[in-house]
């Protein structure tokens, strides 16, 4: 079970993410996760990772493309794995494409969870006035105005994967203002499909 999620800042891909981690046995894979990974154990590529990291730069595509490459190859993504945040733009889901192809994989799924931005931004502003009301401490990323410029920078960079993916006819899309319920039902669906299909 091969998996990307899509969707902005606040759609739930983590908590969706957790539940198919739990039925499946598969790990969900995150970018930061696995550049930390890399760096930590000091692989080749983390190790070059780590130098660009420190020069205060941004990693390159060819070094996430490298790093998610290695981390595919590991013992506990044979059975699958959902990637969470890559990939980030259409150049390395067409890398990533090459990369899957490369190993005899390919991809049973992308599921884009479709929200309604300004319901987001209004419930993160409830949240924080719950919070403010019921004297607790608001978290750092609880900020509505910080969220509104993640979501403008997912629209700008991220939000094109989805016609990239609707065009190579893998993109299948869910309601993510329903309730977890429904959204997990409605994936467990797509991916009873994807596997029948296979």
């Amino acid at each position: 079970m091969r998996l990307i999620f899509l969707g902005p800042p606040g759609a739930g891909k983590g908590t969706q993410a957790k539940l198919l981690t739990e039925k499946y046995g598969i790990p969900q894979l995150s970018t930061g996760d696995m550049l930390r990974a890399a760096v930590a154990v000091q692989s080749d590529v983390g190790k070059r990772a780590k130098a660009v990291m420190d020069a205060g730069q941004l990693v390159s595509d060819e070094i996430v493309n490298e790093i998610v490459s290695d981390r595919i190859d590991s013992a506990d993504c044979a059975k699958g794995f959902i990637l969470d945040g890559y990939p980030r733009t259409v150049p390395q889901a067409v890398a990533l494409g090459k990369m899957l192809a490369g190993k005899g994989l390919r991809l049973d799924s992308v599921i884009e969870l479709k929200v309604d931005e300004d319901a987001l931004v209004r419930r993160i502003e409830n949240r924080v006035a719950e919070t403010i009301a019921a004297g607790g401490t608001v978290r750092s990323d609880d900020n509505p105005e910080a969220f509104k410029k993640r979501l403008v920078e997912y629209r700008e960079k991220t939000a094109p994967l989805s016609q990239h993916y609707a065009a190579t006819g893998e993109l299948k899309t869910v309601d993510g203002m329903a309730s977890v319920e429904t959204v997990t039902s409605e994936i467990n669906a797509i991916l009873a499909s994807a596997s029948a299909d296979a």
